[in-house]
């Protein structure tokens, strides 16, 4: 209740709506007043203070799907007027058990050989509907064609988990407290190795290492947002009209600092000879960047205007790095 009434404070889902994206957390804690620092945290991931006046550190030192959860797990503690809190790695340990209310009431404090604080349980369970309503799952699901059938292969789950800015664990965990997918469901997902989901993506490209993300891109993410890390990869999926003439170019994408590492036809048409193919493309970027990836499907030959085009706005530059928060920085930089 504590998330919802924020997120109807901040009025959020009606722009999230109409452009895509994830929930903000960081932008939530600017927007509530409430003073936040990152640092390189040693043995905590975050911590929550309210004397002499509430604050909230989140570490620098846990990739950016840890960083959302811990600073949404802080704003909790903030919200519903918890007491002075440091937080270890026991907070993403109940992570996954805010979807599971059985196993909270038959002994989730097993692992640590003592029961969690009841605050503690809040701020968790705060953490995930705030970062993970019911409304945003649906959305994106919607948005990419995904039912509950589709919620089997993991990197179809993978791929909802960075819509939503969330780790692969957390959204395995949530689709089964949304309905979504069953317990025995969601462990055969977590049996499955990230990097092998992300190499299956890839393949048959092989980076020199797995530890950045991998977004497949289509035709259904046009127009729509994304908060990804530096050096993330991406797969561009995209049905391509050659029988017509009909290329996709990717000048502009080049031209915004991205290499394409393969470009390869995947897959002809059941129309034959002349029909539609899929193109298939992988891009990376060695830098941070935050703009739009745009590119258009045209006639090399011809200067008309192209059958289609798609564009992205995409913000590259996390994981968040000591001192305030970009979105902080970025407001104190529009008031200079």
């Amino acid at each position: 209740m504590a998330a919802a009434r924020l997120h109807q404070k901040l009025a959020w889902r009606e722009d999230i709506e109409a452009h895509g994206g994830n929930v903000d957390v960081f932008d939530a804690i600017h927007k509530v007043d409430l003073p936040l620092l990152l640092r390189p945290l040693k043995g905590l991931l975050g911590a929550y203070l309210s004397e002499p006046a509430p604050g909230v550190l989140v570490t620098t030192l846990r990739p950016m799907s840890v960083q959302r959860f811990t600073a949404a797990h802080e704003l909790g503690h903030f919200s519903m007027h918890h007491r002075p809190s440091l937080d270890d790695e026991g907070i993403l340990r109940r992570m996954p058990l805010a979807g599971l209310p059985d196993v909270v009431r038959d002994g989730s404090h097993e692992a640590t050989g003592r029961p969690p604080e009841i605050q503690e349980v809040e701020a968790d369970a705060f953490a995930v509907e705030f970062m993970m309503p019911r409304w945003l799952v649906h959305w994106h699901a919607t948005r990419q064609g995904w039912s509950s059938v589709g919620f089997r292969p993991p990197a179809t789950v993978y791929q909802l988990a960075l819509r939503l800015g969330a780790s692969y664990e957390a959204t395995c965990w949530t689709l089964v407290r949304h309905g979504l997918i069953t317990q025995s469901t969601a462990r055969q997902l977590l049996s499955a190795e990230p990097k092998e989901i992300k190499a299956g993506l890839l393949t048959p490209y092989r980076p020199s290492d797995y530890r950045s993300d991998v977004w497949l891109l289509t035709e259904r993410d046009a127009g729509t947002r994304i908060d990804g890390s530096r050096k993330d990869l991406f797969v561009l999926r995209l049905e391509e009209h050659s029988g017509g003439g009909y290329l996709w170019d990717f000048d502009r994408l080049k031209a915004s600092g991205f290499g394409i590492v393969r470009d390869e036809v995947e897959s002809s048409d059941a129309e034959g000879i002349g029909g539609p193919v899929m193109r298939r493309v992988t891009a990376v970027t060695a830098e941070p960047y935050r703009g739009r990836l745009a590119f258009d499907e045209r006639r090399p030959w011809e200067p008309d205007e192209p059958i289609a085009s798609i564009e992205v706005h995409v913000d590259l530059t996390g994981p968040e790095e000591e001192g305030l928060s970009r979105v902080e920085r970025r407001s104190l930089l529009q008031a200079a």
